[in-house]
């Protein structure tokens, strides 16, 4: 029996069909060749008032958009070495942070997101972690061997790059029709200063032999079921990221232990890729003669379609791609969502963008809802594939609500899109327009 007085939240109402939802909340009906919403006078009084404000660029708004000042989530929660983190689910432990938390240059621990597959293992404080055990093997690996973390600390150079991880989902929660999987809106990513030996200076001592193409990683953390024989995940990357430079077996994070939900005490740093490459609780490594074909590297695990798609269409594996090089985005990271400004004074803005294995050269933002652009200052990376700072002023020009909007530019020529880029059945890789909302008074 239906129960007519059900309830459901706005996100769920514009997840199920976001045209629909602009006509039942707002009454508001699409151009048929712009694809920007007309508001009728009663449905912008509605709008505005549920916003606390007029909208001066109302008619430049596309359909189907949730107004940013009302999709906002600041529910956090208590996780030991972290603060202001949202939670999205316990078991496995997976937490975001709120845009504004990512202001720093370098991310601090307490700000770095969780992005786990399973339970992470445990640490016995009595342990002596220089022992730690790191196995180099495969069947293109020469010579297998067995490292200590104090023979890997004492036997190859250090190195410290500023390194970009994201996840492959992070912004999920926006494809429609939804996908299954967390609900990552755009707090899955984070910057740090890693600290350790390159994966390429191990590897050669190793021995890579002519036929390998992969390596793939194992980690000390349990799968959820408890079976100590199931592999929680255990992806890789081909010979050719392995042997980048910036490609790190890593023990520090910003001068210190890696924080022990980010894989203390040593982790893959694959940056510029899904951060699932970048494996944590790090036990081995095996150079492999073809694709690795570990836990998530099958079926529909971090690939996307190797085609355009139509929206909740099947793929055959066979047509699904491995993500590599992540898509060009970016974040406002100051002021705050929802800030309210005086008008005649300028609002100084900021935050970070980011290309995977690319470059940033372009910053730009709108307060139209995109109908026009403005540029940026962009500042270069500190090394290579770590994120980049801009900062833009604005002088609003009359009193209501505005919508700050950021698109970034890569060196091909790559640019953020407006909305929700093409649909995939596992909801990776969103890199629409981060968006912030200002009440101008």
């Amino acid at each position: 029996m239906q129960d007519n007085n059900k309830k459901i939240g706005i996100h769920q109402l514009y997840a199920q069909d976001p045209e629909a939802a602009d006509k039942l909340l707002w009454d508001r009906e699409a151009d048929p060749i712009s694809r920007r919403g007309f508001l009728k006078k009663s449905s912008l009084l509605a709008m505005a008032t549920a916003l606390g404000a007029n909208i001066p660029f109302s008619d430049k708004m596309p359909m189907g958009l949730i107004p940013t000042a009302l999709a906002d989530s600041t529910n956090a929660f208590n996780l030991s070495g972290k603060e202001g983190l949202i939670v999205l689910n316990d078991r496995p432990l997976n937490a975001e942070t709120p845009p504004h938390l990512l202001d720093d240059d370098i991310t601090p621990a307490k700000y770095f997101f969780v992005r786990n597959n399973g339970i992470p293992p445990v640490i016995n404080q009595t342990e002596d972690i220089n022992q730690w055990q790191l196995e180099i093997s495969g069947e293109s690996c020469q010579n297998p061997q067995n490292f200590t973390l104090s023979q890997l600390q004492k036997n190859f150079k250090h190195y410290t790059y500023a390194l970009t991880l994201e996840c492959g989902g992070n912004g999920r929660n926006e494809f429609s029709p939804s996908t299954q999987g967390h609900q990552w809106s755009t707090g899955a990513v984070g910057c740090a200063q890693w600290t350790g030996v390159r994966l390429k200076d191990v590897l050669k001592a190793c021995g890579i032999k002519n036929d390998a193409v992969y390596i793939g990683y194992y980690g000390a953390d349990t799968h959820l079921s408890g079976d100590p024989e199931k592999t929680v995940i255990s992806r890789g990357v081909p010979m050719s990221k392995a042997l980048e430079n910036e490609s790190l077996i890593a023990w520090g994070f910003n001068g210190e232990d890696i924080p022990h939900q980010n894989g203390y005490p040593l982790r893959l740093i694959t940056a510029g890729w899904p951060a699932s490459t970048s494996g944590k609780w790090l036990r081995k490594i095996v150079i492999r003669n073809k694709v690795h074909d570990g836990e998530k590297m099958t079926g529909h695990s971090y690939k996307i379609p190797c085609k355009p798609i139509a929206p909740d269409s099947e793929v055959p594996d066979h047509s699904m791609c491995i993500i590599e090089s992540m898509p060009v985005k970016s974040l406002i990271t100051f002021p705050k969502s929802g800030v309210s400004h005086p008008l005649k004074k300028s609002l100084v803005f900021r935050g970070k963008a980011w290309a995977g294995d690319l470059k940033v050269t372009k910053m730009q933002f709108s307060i139209d809802f995109g109908a026009t652009w403005h540029a940026a200052k962009l500042a270069p990376p500190v090394n290579r594939l770590a994120w980049q700072k801009w900062q833009a002023t604005i002088n609003f020009p009359q009193t209501g609500y505005y919508e700050i909007w950021a698109q970034a530019t890569d060196n091909q020529g790559q640019s953020q899109p407006m909305v929700v880029p093409g649909w995939n059945p596992k909801g990776y890789l969103n890199n629409a327009c981060h968006r912030i909302a200002v009440q101008v008074v």
